[in-house]
Protein backbone atom coordinates (compact mmCIF):
# COMPACT_ATOMS: atom_id res chain seq x y z
CA UNK A 1 0.00 0.00 0.00
CA UNK A 2 1.20 3.52 -0.59
CA UNK A 3 0.14 6.76 0.96
CA UNK A 4 1.02 9.88 -0.96
CA UNK A 5 1.04 13.13 0.95
CA UNK A 6 2.13 16.64 0.01
CA UNK A 7 4.60 18.70 1.96
CA UNK A 8 3.40 21.20 4.54
CA UNK A 9 1.30 23.89 2.88
CA UNK A 10 0.41 27.43 3.78
CA UNK A 11 -3.39 27.67 3.85
CA UNK A 12 -3.46 31.46 3.76
CA UNK A 13 -2.02 31.90 0.25
CA UNK A 14 -2.79 28.70 -1.61
CA UNK A 15 -6.06 27.63 -0.05
CA UNK A 16 -4.53 24.21 0.60
CA UNK A 17 -5.46 22.60 3.92
CA UNK A 18 -2.90 23.04 6.67
CA UNK A 19 -1.36 19.83 7.98
CA UNK A 20 -0.34 19.80 11.63
CA UNK A 21 2.40 17.65 13.16
CA UNK A 22 -0.07 15.01 14.40
CA UNK A 23 -1.57 14.56 10.94
CA UNK A 24 1.94 14.33 9.49
CA UNK A 25 2.75 11.64 12.05
CA UNK A 26 -0.40 9.73 11.05
CA UNK A 27 0.60 10.00 7.38
CA UNK A 28 4.08 8.67 8.22
CA UNK A 29 2.53 5.69 9.99
CA UNK A 30 0.37 4.93 6.95
CA UNK A 31 3.30 5.37 4.58
CA UNK A 32 5.12 2.63 6.47
CA UNK A 33 2.05 0.36 6.30
CA UNK A 34 -1.17 1.47 4.63
CA UNK A 35 -3.07 -1.29 6.47
CA UNK A 36 -1.81 -0.38 9.94
CA UNK A 37 -4.74 -0.45 12.41
CA UNK A 38 -6.00 2.90 13.68
CA UNK A 39 -5.45 1.70 17.26
CA UNK A 40 -1.74 1.12 16.56
CA UNK A 41 -1.45 4.50 14.84
CA UNK A 42 -3.21 6.13 17.78
CA UNK A 43 -0.74 4.59 20.19
CA UNK A 44 2.19 5.85 18.11
CA UNK A 45 0.88 9.42 17.77
CA UNK A 46 -0.89 9.83 21.12
CA UNK A 47 -4.52 9.81 19.97
CA UNK A 48 -7.48 7.52 20.40
CA UNK A 49 -8.47 5.12 17.63
CA UNK A 50 -11.59 7.22 16.94
CA UNK A 51 -9.55 10.44 16.67
CA UNK A 52 -7.16 8.78 14.22
CA UNK A 53 -10.08 7.47 12.17
CA UNK A 54 -11.57 10.99 11.98
CA UNK A 55 -8.25 12.58 11.00
CA UNK A 56 -7.58 9.97 8.33
CA UNK A 57 -11.05 10.49 6.87
CA UNK A 58 -10.55 14.26 6.87
CA UNK A 59 -7.18 13.89 5.10
CA UNK A 60 -8.80 11.63 2.50
CA UNK A 61 -11.81 13.93 2.04
CA UNK A 62 -9.57 16.98 1.57
CA UNK A 63 -7.49 15.17 -1.04
CA UNK A 64 -4.37 15.54 1.09
CA UNK A 65 -3.57 11.83 0.66
CA UNK A 66 -4.75 8.60 -0.91
CA UNK A 67 -4.41 5.07 0.34
CA UNK A 68 -3.94 2.68 -2.58
CA UNK A 69 -2.38 -0.68 -3.40
CA UNK A 70 0.81 -0.42 -5.44
CA UNK A 71 1.51 -3.28 -7.81
CA UNK A 72 4.68 -4.33 -9.55
CA UNK A 73 3.70 -3.85 -13.21
CA UNK A 74 5.75 -6.87 -14.30
CA UNK A 75 3.81 -9.24 -12.06
CA UNK A 76 0.43 -8.12 -13.40
CA UNK A 77 1.25 -8.34 -17.09
CA UNK A 78 2.75 -4.94 -17.94
CA UNK A 79 6.21 -5.43 -19.43
CA UNK A 80 7.06 -1.88 -20.45
CA UNK A 81 7.23 1.39 -18.54
CA UNK A 82 8.54 4.68 -19.85
CA UNK A 83 8.86 8.33 -18.98
CA UNK A 84 7.94 10.54 -21.93
CA UNK A 85 9.01 14.15 -22.25
CA UNK A 86 6.60 16.21 -24.32
CA UNK A 87 6.94 19.66 -25.88
CA UNK A 88 3.70 21.47 -26.59
CA UNK A 89 2.78 24.32 -28.87
CA UNK A 90 0.43 26.74 -27.13
CA UNK A 91 -1.59 26.05 -23.98
CA UNK A 92 -0.43 23.06 -21.91
CA UNK A 93 -3.75 22.47 -20.15
CA UNK A 94 -5.67 20.75 -22.98
CA UNK A 95 -2.76 18.38 -23.66
CA UNK A 96 -2.27 17.66 -19.95
CA UNK A 97 -6.01 17.00 -19.58
CA UNK A 98 -6.04 14.59 -22.55
CA UNK A 99 -3.03 12.71 -21.18
CA UNK A 100 -4.56 12.55 -17.70
CA UNK A 101 -7.62 10.83 -19.18
CA UNK A 102 -5.53 8.01 -20.70
CA UNK A 103 -5.63 4.84 -18.60
CA UNK A 104 -1.99 3.95 -19.32
CA UNK A 105 -0.72 7.33 -18.11
CA UNK A 106 0.15 7.11 -14.42
CA UNK A 107 1.77 10.49 -13.88
CA UNK A 108 1.47 13.89 -15.55
CA UNK A 109 3.50 16.90 -14.51
CA UNK A 110 4.02 20.33 -16.06
CA UNK A 111 7.69 21.26 -15.97
CA UNK A 112 10.13 24.06 -16.57
CA UNK A 113 13.15 23.02 -18.61
CA UNK A 114 13.70 20.86 -21.65
CA UNK A 115 10.13 19.57 -21.71
CA UNK A 116 6.74 21.16 -21.10
CA UNK A 117 5.25 17.94 -19.73
CA UNK A 118 6.61 14.70 -18.31
CA UNK A 119 4.41 11.64 -18.18
CA UNK A 120 4.91 8.09 -16.97
CA UNK A 121 3.18 5.35 -18.92
CA UNK A 122 2.74 1.66 -18.18
CA UNK A 123 2.18 -0.62 -21.17
CA UNK A 124 1.69 -4.33 -21.82
CA UNK A 125 4.66 -4.56 -24.21
CA UNK A 126 6.69 -2.64 -26.80
CA UNK A 127 3.86 -2.74 -29.37
CA UNK A 128 1.52 -1.15 -26.83
CA UNK A 129 4.16 1.50 -26.02
CA UNK A 130 4.59 2.29 -29.72
CA UNK A 131 0.83 2.58 -30.18
CA UNK A 132 0.59 4.91 -27.18
CA UNK A 133 3.35 7.23 -28.37
CA UNK A 134 2.71 7.13 -32.12
CA UNK A 135 -1.08 6.93 -32.33
CA UNK A 136 -2.35 8.49 -29.12
CA UNK A 137 0.19 10.96 -27.72
CA UNK A 138 1.85 12.41 -30.83
CA UNK A 139 -1.54 12.89 -32.51
CA UNK A 140 -2.90 15.12 -29.73
CA UNK A 141 -3.47 18.69 -30.93
CA UNK A 142 -0.62 20.85 -29.65
CA UNK A 143 1.95 18.09 -29.18
CA UNK A 144 5.08 19.22 -31.00
CA UNK A 145 7.71 16.64 -29.98
CA UNK A 146 8.15 13.65 -27.66
CA UNK A 147 11.19 11.93 -26.23
CA UNK A 148 10.84 8.53 -24.59
CA UNK A 149 12.91 7.12 -21.76
CA UNK A 150 12.21 3.39 -21.55
CA UNK A 151 12.69 1.84 -18.12
CA UNK A 152 15.14 -1.05 -18.13
CA UNK A 153 15.07 -1.69 -14.39
CA UNK A 154 13.42 0.05 -11.47
CA UNK A 155 15.95 0.45 -8.66
CA UNK A 156 14.05 2.59 -6.17
CA UNK A 157 10.45 3.60 -5.69
CA UNK A 158 9.29 5.12 -2.42
CA UNK A 159 6.27 7.01 -1.23
CA UNK A 160 7.56 8.38 2.06
CA UNK A 161 8.11 11.92 0.84
CA UNK A 162 6.05 14.78 2.07
CA UNK A 163 6.32 14.37 5.82
CA UNK A 164 9.98 14.81 6.70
Amino acid sequence: MKVVAPTRNSPDRTGTPSIDSVSLAIIEQLQEDGRRPYAAIGKAVGLSEAAVRQRVQKLLDQGVMQIVAVTDPLTVGFRRQAMVGINVEGDLDPVADALTAMEEVEYVVMTAGSFDLLIEIVCEDDDHLLEMINKRIRTLPGVRTTESFVYLKLRKQTYTWGTR
